[in-house]
């Protein structure tokens, strides 16, 4: 997931989840009921007035979920809509509209539906998420995360995508209302964690197909998890209520949450002090960190998050088509000064896509790792020389970012290292706010682009799948048989997850060898919550926090 590492887990296939567990054994879920995860209060502790005010960091681009790609528009739809599966507090897969699936070859899964409702009451049904996967990938939706279900290897989703084959010939069936089939053509057993994503909520049809685009707006939409936006007011702020036809209403506590839509951290820290803001946005500015980590003591929590800080090249585009200028700029730039320094809150530099916390061992230590910075240096000059670049032609291209004050500082501090480090380069800074840069960055028109991805689920084709020829979400347009092969062979039958986690490594080395993106560090997720808000989970990897779980304490 586009955006915005601290141990290691000891198999890529151990059964931290429940669906890694099923997936393993071809049992299914013995769960049921209301699988509520919020934690029981007291009800005498909680104030009278269960309210929340949460920064976003951006305004959404949309809150249709077929028609977005980030982290801010998944934390909102994370509270909206309620797909298959769930995460726990822990990051954990759970039952969602699911209570059970099954599978005995890790290529038919069948999932058992639980009694629940829409907000206007109709039931949800198995044929709604036919109808919602059928959308995700049909090529007149547009989604930019339109090859999810071919990268989950779902029947058919990949000549869908292409415009080869209807919609109707996607491998996903209503075998009743509330029992769902789904067919992939070859075995996944991480499947079900794949499912808690953003894109594969369902969409309530009748709305959508009455509506049109506008079936995101307050007035008119329909949904199926805990809360259902009632203003939406432009860059101003949304705001959620309890929907009450949402099957764990009784378990959940906050009334309203109102999401604003502040990039700058340091506006949103200030609002936070002034008691205007009750969880910050997972960004805090570098020259405030220490003495905030000083001054509000616990309310400053620092958690591990499953995310990758990155420049994408345009690999199509001058000067960046030469894979020789990209190594060049990697090798170059100093990732500890940027890790340690300009961001220094935890952050560590990233010499491969994939976090080192992903579940499995999956470390790439490229050997010009280890190499001083002083030799990285002299490569990269060898290299720029060669491809015909000096102090009277200098490399000459534009940096992408979009608006928030850490993109800038990191921006500003790569170009003085840049500048400092080869003498001939000259870079121009480009910002643009978030719906903008984003179409500018499908639409191929940059150079060079400020990146983050995110683990849509804990395994690292969550982050190798975006660098795939066939990746909706490859902008930059990399392409290398080798390394799409590789991915293929993870997941053909028979291949052990020691196996597989050898293909990943040889993934990773392929992609740095061509260094199709400059991986700069590996986030954490640095935020400042209240002390009345109960429940913010601080060990979710995949930092995945709910508003249904929590509640405020009188204060």
């Amino acid at each position: 997931m586009m955006r915005t590492p601290n141990h290691f887990l000891s198999s890529i296939f151990l059964p931290t989840s429940l669906a890694l567990a099923m997936s393993m054994t071809g049992c299914s879920s013995d769960k049921s009921g209301t699988d509520s995860q919020a934690a029981a209060v007291d009800p005498n502790v909680l104030a009278d007035t269960q309210a929340l005010v949460v920064n976003n960091g951006t305004e959404p681009e949309s809150l249709d979920p077929h028609k977005v790609s980030g982290v801010p528009e998944s934390t909102l739809g994370r509270q909206m809509l309620e797909g298959l599966t769930n995460t726990d507090a822990e990051g954990k897969t759970i039952p969602a509209m699911a209570t059970s699936w099954e599978s005995e070859d890790n290529k038919v899964w069948t999932f058992k539906l639980r009694d629940a409702k829409w907000s206007n009451d109709d039931p949800v049904t198995a044929e709604d998420f036919v109808y919602s996967m059928r959308r995700l990938v049909d090529p007149n939706t547009a989604s930019p995360y339109s090859s999810y279900l071919v990268d989950a290897k779902v029947v058919g989703a990949d000549k869908i995508v292409d415009g080869k084959a209807g919609i109707e010939t996607l491998g996903v069936k209503a075998i009743d209302d509330k029992t769902l089939q789904i067919t992939l053509s070859e075995p996944v057993p991480y499947f079900p964690d794949m499912l808690i994503h953003n894109s594969v909520k369902p969409v309530h049809k009748k709305t959508v197909e009455a509506f049109g685009d506008k079936w995101t707006a307050p007035e008119n939409i329909v949904v199926n998890g805990p809360y259902k936006p009632t203003q939406w007011q432009i860059n101003d702020k949304i705001v959620l209520t309890r929907n009450a036809s949402y099957y764990d209403d009784a378990n959940t506590t906050i009334d309203t949450v109102t999401f604003l839509p502040i990039p700058s951290s340091t506006t949103d820290v200030a609002r936070y002090q002034a008691g205007e803001i009750d969880v910050t946005y997972n960004e805090i500015p570098t020259e405030q960190f220490a003495s905030l980590k000083e001054q509000v003591g616990d309310q400053l929590t620092v958690s591990p998050y499953l995310c990758t800080y990155y420049y994408e090249f345009n690999t199509v585009k001058p000067p960046f088509n030469d894979p020789n200028v990209r190594r060049a700029l990697a090798l170059a730039l100093d990732r500890d000064t940027i890790a340690d320094k300009v961001i220094g809150q935890g952050q560590t530099a990233a010499y491969q896509l994939t976090p080192p916390a992903t579940n499995g061992d999956i470390a790439n230590s490229p050997e010009w790792s280890t190499w001083d910075q002083e030799k990285r240096v002299t490569e990269a000059k060898k290299l720029l020389t060669e491809a015909g670049y000096s102090d009277s032609n200098p490399l000459t291209f534009e940096l992408l970012y979009n608006t928030n004050d850490n993109h800038k500082k990191t921006a500003v501090a790569a170009t003085s290292l840049w500048k400092q480090a080869l003498g001939f380069v000259d870079v121009t800074l480009t910002n643009k706010e978030w719906k903008t840069y984003l179409d500018t960055r499908r639409n191929g028109n940059y150079q060079i682009a400020r990146a983050g991805w995110c683990g849509d689920y804990n395994e690292a084709s969550a982050f190798l799948n975006i660098a795939k020829s066939d990746n909706s979400g490859n902008y930059g347009k990399y392409n290398n048989a080798n390394f799409d092969s590789l991915m293929a062979q993870t997941l053909k039958a028979g291949v052990s997850p020691e196996q597989r986690a050898n293909l990943y490594k040889q993934a990773e080395a392929q992609l740095d060898q061509d260094m199709g993106l400059l991986n700069i560090y590996h986030y954490v997720s640095p935020r400042l919550v209240k002390p009345y808000v109960i429940g913010f989970p601080t060990k979710d990897i995949l930092d995945n926090w709910q508003v249904k779980n929590l509640s405020i304490a009188k204060h």
